[in-house]
Protein backbone atom coordinates (compact mmCIF):
# COMPACT_ATOMS: atom_id res chain seq x y z
CA UNK A 1 0.00 0.00 0.00
CA UNK A 2 1.11 3.54 -0.76
CA UNK A 3 2.50 5.44 2.22
CA UNK A 4 0.11 8.22 3.20
CA UNK A 5 1.82 9.35 6.38
CA UNK A 6 4.60 8.80 8.89
CA UNK A 7 3.96 8.62 12.63
CA UNK A 8 6.86 8.72 15.06
CA UNK A 9 6.15 7.77 18.66
CA UNK A 10 7.55 8.71 22.00
CA UNK A 11 7.83 5.52 24.08
CA UNK A 12 7.37 6.40 27.74
CA UNK A 13 3.74 7.15 28.56
CA UNK A 14 2.72 6.35 24.98
CA UNK A 15 3.91 2.81 24.17
CA UNK A 16 4.39 1.73 27.77
CA UNK A 17 3.27 2.94 31.17
CA UNK A 18 6.18 4.14 33.29
CA UNK A 19 4.35 5.08 36.48
CA UNK A 20 5.74 2.02 38.25
CA UNK A 21 9.14 2.10 36.56
CA UNK A 22 10.74 5.35 35.41
CA UNK A 23 8.55 7.54 37.59
CA UNK A 24 8.96 5.23 40.57
CA UNK A 25 12.74 5.28 40.07
CA UNK A 26 12.61 9.07 39.93
CA UNK A 27 10.63 9.25 43.18
CA UNK A 28 13.00 6.82 44.94
CA UNK A 29 16.06 8.69 43.69
CA UNK A 30 14.76 12.05 44.88
CA UNK A 31 13.83 10.52 48.25
CA UNK A 32 17.24 8.92 48.71
CA UNK A 33 19.05 12.23 48.35
CA UNK A 34 16.50 14.58 49.96
CA UNK A 35 14.09 12.61 52.17
CA UNK A 36 11.16 13.93 50.10
CA UNK A 37 8.90 11.91 47.80
CA UNK A 38 7.52 13.99 44.92
CA UNK A 39 3.92 13.17 43.99
CA UNK A 40 2.71 12.46 40.47
CA UNK A 41 1.35 16.02 40.46
CA UNK A 42 4.78 17.40 41.34
CA UNK A 43 6.31 15.44 38.47
CA UNK A 44 3.55 16.37 36.00
CA UNK A 45 3.88 20.05 36.90
CA UNK A 46 7.62 19.92 36.28
CA UNK A 47 7.13 18.06 33.00
CA UNK A 48 4.67 20.76 31.94
CA UNK A 49 7.51 23.29 32.07
CA UNK A 50 8.53 21.74 28.76
CA UNK A 51 12.25 21.34 29.42
CA UNK A 52 12.58 18.27 31.65
CA UNK A 53 12.53 15.40 29.17
CA UNK A 54 15.42 13.59 30.85
CA UNK A 55 14.39 11.96 34.14
CA UNK A 56 17.94 12.05 35.50
CA UNK A 57 18.01 15.80 35.07
CA UNK A 58 14.51 16.14 36.51
CA UNK A 59 15.50 14.07 39.56
CA UNK A 60 18.43 16.40 40.17
CA UNK A 61 16.29 19.49 39.61
CA UNK A 62 13.63 18.35 42.09
CA UNK A 63 16.31 17.63 44.68
CA UNK A 64 17.74 21.12 44.21
CA UNK A 65 14.29 22.67 44.53
CA UNK A 66 13.34 20.90 47.74
CA UNK A 67 16.73 21.66 49.32
CA UNK A 68 16.24 25.34 48.52
CA UNK A 69 12.53 25.44 49.42
CA UNK A 70 12.95 23.77 52.82
CA UNK A 71 16.42 25.20 53.44
CA UNK A 72 17.77 21.70 53.97
CA UNK A 73 21.34 21.28 55.13
CA UNK A 74 22.09 18.76 52.43
CA UNK A 75 24.69 18.59 49.71
CA UNK A 76 23.39 18.49 46.14
CA UNK A 77 24.48 15.18 44.59
CA UNK A 78 26.42 15.07 41.35
CA UNK A 79 24.68 14.05 38.15
CA UNK A 80 26.84 10.92 38.12
CA UNK A 81 25.49 9.94 41.54
CA UNK A 82 21.94 10.54 40.32
CA UNK A 83 22.43 8.37 37.24
CA UNK A 84 23.97 5.50 39.22
CA UNK A 85 21.18 5.54 41.80
CA UNK A 86 18.40 5.88 39.23
CA UNK A 87 19.75 3.06 37.05
CA UNK A 88 19.94 0.71 40.01
CA UNK A 89 16.28 1.32 40.82
CA UNK A 90 15.23 1.10 37.15
CA UNK A 91 17.32 -1.72 35.71
CA UNK A 92 18.40 -3.50 38.90
CA UNK A 93 21.45 -4.68 37.03
CA UNK A 94 23.84 -3.74 34.26
CA UNK A 95 21.80 -2.29 31.36
CA UNK A 96 24.51 -3.50 28.99
CA UNK A 97 23.96 -7.13 29.99
CA UNK A 98 21.16 -9.47 28.96
CA UNK A 99 17.77 -8.33 30.24
CA UNK A 100 17.23 -11.69 31.95
CA UNK A 101 19.60 -10.44 34.63
CA UNK A 102 17.58 -7.29 35.34
CA UNK A 103 15.55 -7.12 38.53
CA UNK A 104 14.55 -3.45 38.62
CA UNK A 105 11.24 -1.73 38.00
CA UNK A 106 11.62 -2.01 34.21
CA UNK A 107 10.30 -5.57 34.41
CA UNK A 108 6.96 -4.27 35.78
CA UNK A 109 6.10 -1.97 32.87
CA UNK A 110 2.65 -2.29 31.33
CA UNK A 111 2.44 -2.24 27.53
CA UNK A 112 -0.16 0.15 26.08
CA UNK A 113 -0.14 -1.35 22.56
CA UNK A 114 0.65 -4.68 20.93
CA UNK A 115 2.42 -5.76 17.75
CA UNK A 116 -0.88 -5.93 15.84
CA UNK A 117 -1.33 -2.17 16.38
CA UNK A 118 1.73 -1.45 14.24
CA UNK A 119 0.74 -4.02 11.64
CA UNK A 120 -2.64 -2.30 11.31
CA UNK A 121 -1.00 1.11 10.87
CA UNK A 122 1.19 -0.33 8.12
CA UNK A 123 -1.83 -1.90 6.40
CA UNK A 124 -3.50 1.53 6.51
CA UNK A 125 -0.56 3.15 4.74
CA UNK A 126 1.10 4.60 7.83
CA UNK A 127 4.84 4.17 8.27
CA UNK A 128 6.13 4.39 11.85
CA UNK A 129 9.18 4.74 14.08
CA UNK A 130 10.23 5.90 17.54
CA UNK A 131 11.94 8.96 19.00
CA UNK A 132 12.53 8.54 22.71
CA UNK A 133 14.64 10.00 25.48
CA UNK A 134 14.92 6.53 27.04
CA UNK A 135 18.23 4.70 27.14
CA UNK A 136 18.84 2.47 24.13
CA UNK A 137 18.77 -0.71 26.25
CA UNK A 138 15.40 0.24 27.72
CA UNK A 139 13.87 1.30 24.40
CA UNK A 140 15.03 -1.82 22.56
CA UNK A 141 13.84 -4.03 25.42
CA UNK A 142 10.25 -2.83 25.11
CA UNK A 143 10.18 -2.58 21.30
CA UNK A 144 12.06 -5.70 20.30
CA UNK A 145 11.79 -8.17 23.18
CA UNK A 146 8.36 -7.32 24.55
CA UNK A 147 6.52 -6.09 21.44
CA UNK A 148 8.40 -8.30 19.01
CA UNK A 149 9.18 -5.56 16.48
CA UNK A 150 12.13 -6.40 14.24
CA UNK A 151 14.81 -3.67 14.14
CA UNK A 152 12.28 -0.81 14.49
CA UNK A 153 13.43 2.66 13.37
CA UNK A 154 14.59 4.28 16.60
CA UNK A 155 16.25 7.36 18.00
CA UNK A 156 17.03 6.97 21.70
CA UNK A 157 19.14 8.71 24.33
CA UNK A 158 22.53 9.73 23.00
CA UNK A 159 21.55 9.42 19.33
CA UNK A 160 20.53 13.07 19.16
CA UNK A 161 20.13 16.10 21.46
CA UNK A 162 17.33 15.82 24.01
CA UNK A 163 13.83 16.95 23.07
CA UNK A 164 12.50 19.57 22.43
CA UNK A 165 15.48 19.86 20.08
CA UNK A 166 13.98 18.45 16.85
CA UNK A 167 17.21 17.01 15.42
CA UNK A 168 16.43 13.38 16.23
CA UNK A 169 12.84 13.70 15.03
CA UNK A 170 13.91 15.27 11.75
CA UNK A 171 16.82 12.91 11.14
CA UNK A 172 14.75 9.77 11.69
CA UNK A 173 12.03 11.15 9.41
CA UNK A 174 14.61 11.63 6.67
CA UNK A 175 16.07 8.19 7.23
CA UNK A 176 12.69 6.44 7.04
CA UNK A 177 11.35 8.38 4.06
CA UNK A 178 14.63 8.44 2.19
CA UNK A 179 13.67 11.78 0.76
CA UNK A 180 14.22 15.46 1.31
CA UNK A 181 11.52 16.80 3.60
CA UNK A 182 9.28 19.52 2.23
CA UNK A 183 5.93 20.42 0.69
CA UNK A 184 5.88 17.42 -1.65
CA UNK A 185 6.34 14.92 1.16
CA UNK A 186 3.73 12.98 3.14
CA UNK A 187 2.59 14.36 6.54
CA UNK A 188 4.80 13.50 9.50
CA UNK A 189 3.29 13.24 12.99
CA UNK A 190 4.79 12.83 16.43
CA UNK A 191 2.86 11.33 19.33
CA UNK A 192 3.94 12.28 22.84
CA UNK A 193 2.67 12.86 26.35
CA UNK A 194 4.65 15.94 27.39
CA UNK A 195 4.97 19.56 26.38
CA UNK A 196 8.57 18.81 25.37
CA UNK A 197 7.13 16.42 22.77
CA UNK A 198 4.76 19.09 21.46
CA UNK A 199 7.59 21.61 21.33
CA UNK A 200 9.70 19.15 19.34
CA UNK A 201 7.19 19.34 16.49
CA UNK A 202 6.89 23.11 16.76
CA UNK A 203 10.67 23.41 16.54
CA UNK A 204 10.74 21.04 13.55
CA UNK A 205 8.31 23.36 11.75
CA UNK A 206 10.72 26.23 12.30
CA UNK A 207 13.51 24.16 10.75
CA UNK A 208 11.48 22.97 7.73
CA UNK A 209 8.39 25.20 7.39
CA UNK A 210 7.34 23.66 4.06
CA UNK A 211 6.96 20.16 5.56
CA UNK A 212 3.60 19.22 7.09
CA UNK A 213 4.27 18.25 10.71
CA UNK A 214 1.41 17.19 13.00
CA UNK A 215 1.67 17.26 16.79
CA UNK A 216 -0.40 14.61 18.59
CA UNK A 217 -0.70 14.62 22.36
CA UNK A 218 -1.97 12.06 24.83
CA UNK A 219 -2.16 12.26 28.62
CA UNK A 220 0.06 9.71 30.41
CA UNK A 221 -1.64 6.50 31.61
CA UNK A 222 -1.81 7.45 35.28
CA UNK A 223 -4.15 10.32 34.37
CA UNK A 224 -6.59 8.00 32.60
CA UNK A 225 -7.78 6.62 35.93
CA UNK A 226 -11.35 7.70 36.68
CA UNK A 227 -10.29 9.33 39.95
CA UNK A 228 -7.92 11.63 38.06
CA UNK A 229 -10.30 12.83 35.36
CA UNK A 230 -10.03 16.52 36.33
CA UNK A 231 -6.23 16.34 36.36
CA UNK A 232 -6.30 14.66 32.95
CA UNK A 233 -8.50 17.39 31.45
CA UNK A 234 -6.19 20.05 32.86
CA UNK A 235 -3.12 18.20 31.52
CA UNK A 236 -4.67 17.87 28.06
CA UNK A 237 -5.52 21.58 28.00
CA UNK A 238 -1.86 22.32 28.70
CA UNK A 239 -0.86 20.12 25.75
CA UNK A 240 -3.35 21.97 23.53
CA UNK A 241 -2.16 25.34 24.77
CA UNK A 242 1.40 24.29 23.93
CA UNK A 243 0.32 23.60 20.34
CA UNK A 244 -0.95 20.03 20.04
CA UNK A 245 -3.03 19.60 16.86
CA UNK A 246 -4.88 16.59 18.26
CA UNK A 247 -5.43 15.04 21.68
CA UNK A 248 -6.02 11.29 21.78
CA UNK A 249 -8.34 9.58 24.22
CA UNK A 250 -6.53 6.33 23.48
CA UNK A 251 -3.48 5.40 21.45
CA UNK A 252 -5.77 3.07 19.49
CA UNK A 253 -7.52 6.15 18.05
CA UNK A 254 -4.63 6.31 15.59
CA UNK A 255 -5.72 3.14 13.78
CA UNK A 256 -7.92 5.10 11.36
CA UNK A 257 -6.30 8.54 11.47
CA UNK A 258 -6.05 10.74 8.39
CA UNK A 259 -3.08 13.07 8.83
CA UNK A 260 -4.17 15.15 5.84
CA UNK A 261 -7.00 16.57 7.94
CA UNK A 262 -4.64 18.54 10.17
Amino acid sequence: MKNIGLILFDIDGVIRSVENSYRLSLVKTVYKFSGWEPSYIDIDNAKNEGIWNNDWDLSLELIKRIIKKDNLKLEVPSREEIVKCFEEFYFGGDPNKDSKYWSGSIINEELLVDKKFFELLKNNGITWGFVSGAESASAKFVLEKRLGLKSPPLISMGDAPDKPNPEGFINLSKKILGDKLGASNIPIAYVGDTIADINTVINARKEIPSQKFVSIGIAPPHLHLGSRFKERISYEKNLQKAGADLILNSINDLENINLELF
